[in-house]
């Protein structure tokens, strides 16, 4: 499998990254003994780039994973607090829950950022930048839906890595269209910045696509791909896919297409709006005073779910 080196970091990585979003409790809440076999399997397979964030709830199958195999990969967190110390307390629970002494990578997560995020996280990667100078963070970064954020974060010299969300349909781009999220991304290249691609199957949404996303997010450059993987069959083809090696011999349904989608629950939804308000893709809005997903614009992040108070939205 090819490597890239992120940036200037030093960091080296597998083309293929192991997205923990989808296992987690926002999408599929896999048992936390399954899933930490599902990554082991990936670890042992060779990929050596695992992608989680505080809000997934993930790291505990990561922790198993390392300990059952006894492979280390380099791992990317995030948060989404605003303060100091909240990101201190965020990081610290990492370390933590991951059972390690430092991680590579953390991110500001600002899934619907807008231009004036760095200014209202400015606490928050105070702290990222303290930690990183202490030697417990390797790499600081951003995380962001926003073609206008990406473009910025080229801008922040502290910054070493940027993740962001693309795929060839442009399906969750917030802050800008496609062609603004490829210039935003090139810009970032041409700062020496880190650079990983979140979000190029939309979600699971083209996944019927599959060759044509891959070959779409490659044609943006060296950047490695984080693809949430929830079996191991789903694993062994992902990781045969990237070696360049047969996959005809797949039969997993869930890699011929998706069927995944968030619906609400009408009669208990109270029509409070604060989906809306979480949604990274402003897929929601208010029709007949009840909460409505649109699946055209829905990248089935599963953002929405926790920032429910009545779980009446429900992965089906």
């Amino acid at each position: 499998m090819k490597t890239y080196k992120l940036g200037t970091t030093g960091i080296e990585v597998t083309e293929l990254c192991f997205g923990a979003l989808p296992m987690g409790p926002m999408q599929k809440n896999l048992d936390v003994e399954y899933g930490a076999a599902i990554i082991a399997r990936a670890l042992r397979g060779g990929i050596t780039f695992v992608d989680t964030a505080q809000s997934y709830k993930t790291y505990l199958p990561i922790r198993k994973a390392i300990e059952a195999t006894g492979i280390v990969p380099v791992i990317a967190s995030k948060s989404n607090v605003p303060e100091y110390n909240e990101m201190n307390d965020a990081v610290s629970e990492a370390l933590e829950m991951l059972g390690l002494k430092k991680i590579d990578i953390f991110h500001l997560h600002a899934a619907r950022g807008d231009k004036n995020l760095f200014k209202i996280r400015a606490g928050a990667l105070k702290a990222l930048l303290d930690l990183k100078e202490k030697g417990t963070i390797k790499a600081v970064g951003v995380s962001c839906h926003s073609a206008e954020v990406i473009s910025l974060a080229a801008e922040v010299k502290e910054l070493d890595i940027v993740f962001p969300l693309i795929n060839y349909k442009g399906m969750g781009i917030i802050g800008g269209t496609l062609p603004d999220m490829e210039k935003a991304i090139a810009k970032c290249r041409d700062a020496n910045k880190g650079l990983y691609l979140m979000k190029i199957l939309a979600g699971g949404n083209i996944l019927n696509d599959y060759d044509k996303a891959i070959a779409y997010a490659r044609s943006l450059g060296s950047y490695p791909i984080a693809l949430g993987m929830v079996s191991e069959e789903e694993v062994d083809y992902n990781i045969s896919y990237f070696n360049a090696k047969d996959t005809s011999g797949f039969s997993n349904p869930t890699l011929k297409g998706s069927n995944k989608r968030f619906q609400v629950v009408k009669r208990a939804c109270m029509s409070c709006g604060k989906c809306i308000e979480t949604c990274a893709s402003s897929a929601i809005t208010m029709i007949d005073g009840k909460a409505f997903i649109n699946s055209e614009k829905c990248i089935n992040c599963g953002y929405c779910v926790p920032g429910c108070p009545t779980l009446s939205i429900r992965p089906v």
